[in-house]
């Protein structure tokens, strides 16, 4: 039986951001949660993405564990968990338009800081880990992004390739499980995501390989210069959409998919 065109557009686009993910150390959720808003529901590509985190970091956790930053990934998850539940709370009580309008800003500028280059900012400590461990939660626990402010704090310790991307994987394995336990105790982890989830595993697992590959072969300049490339292209459309007030409908799915009841004041089910 063939997947329909929704499945179909959720394993590419999972598949290119975990390519994106693995080979650089971050980046998938930056890609992967505006263009899964494009086919499905904001609240379920949120906790979509983030599972996918988990399966990612694991990975490379599995293999790289020893270039691990141990204290900077402390900190900066204890913080996250004080971000979380104001991520959480946006997510669920702000209006699409205005998630949509946020994603745009935040991926734009996460874009500019990266093309601004390193500049001449750098932390010699661990002291404000927590304000970009804070920032990091809200994001996360919203839009499953918790990338920019992660990566503007691993830039501005000038940490090697090997600890940065190493380092970030040891954040987002423990703070994803605990976004994902969020997601679940606000109704939003329903069937449909674990269907979509476990559908596209073999994917991620195969372009997890990939993007090792490419961390090793790849020029990482041109790379990175194609990813801000084509997150600008998405902020572009996400911000169209959100000044319409419009954007466009997200193929229906079927409650026994969602768990969703006819009656929308029913609860989703949890799986």
């Amino acid at each position: 039986m063939m997947p329909d065109s929704t499945t179909l557009a959720i394993l590419a686009v999972i598949g290119l951001a975990t390519v994106i993910r693995s080979a650089l150390g971050f980046g998938e959720a930056l890609v992967a949660v505006p263009l899964l808003a494009l086919v499905i529901p904001v609240e379920m590509a949120v906790p979509l993405a983030v599972l996918v985190s988990v399966t990612v970091a694991g990975i490379i956790l599995v293999q790289d564990w020893r270039h691990v930053h141990p204290r900077s990934a402390w900190l900066l998850v204890v913080s996250t968990m004080f971000g979380i539940p104001f991520g959480l709370l946006m997510l669920t009580a702000v209006a699409e338009p205005i998630v949509k309008a946020t994603l745009a800003v935040v991926i734009i500028g996460f874009v500019a800081y990266r093309m601004k280059g390193r500049g001449r900012a750098e932390l010699h400590d661990d002291r404000l880990a927590w304000l970009f461990g804070f920032g990091a939660g809200v994001l996360g626990g919203a839009y499953g992004m918790n990338g920019p402010p992660l990566v503007a704090y691993g830039t501005l310790r000038r940490w090697p390739p090997e600890r940065f991307r190493a380092t970030l994987q040891g954040y987002f394995l423990p703070a994803s499980l605990v976004s994902m336990a969020g997601y679940w105790a606000a109704g939003l982890w329903v069937p449909a995501v674990t269907r979509y989830y476990l559908v596209s595993l073999p994917a991620v697992v195969a372009a997890t390989a990939f993007g090792r590959v490419l961390h090793r072969r790849m020029d990482a300049q041109k790379f990175v210069a194609a990813v801000h490339a084509g997150l600008l292209v998405v902020g572009g459309i996400l911000l169209v959409q959100s000044a319409w007030g419009t954007g466009r409908t997200p193929p229906a799915v079927p409650a026994a998919t969602t768990g969703r009841r006819a009656d929308p004041a029913v609860e989703q089910s949890r799986p």
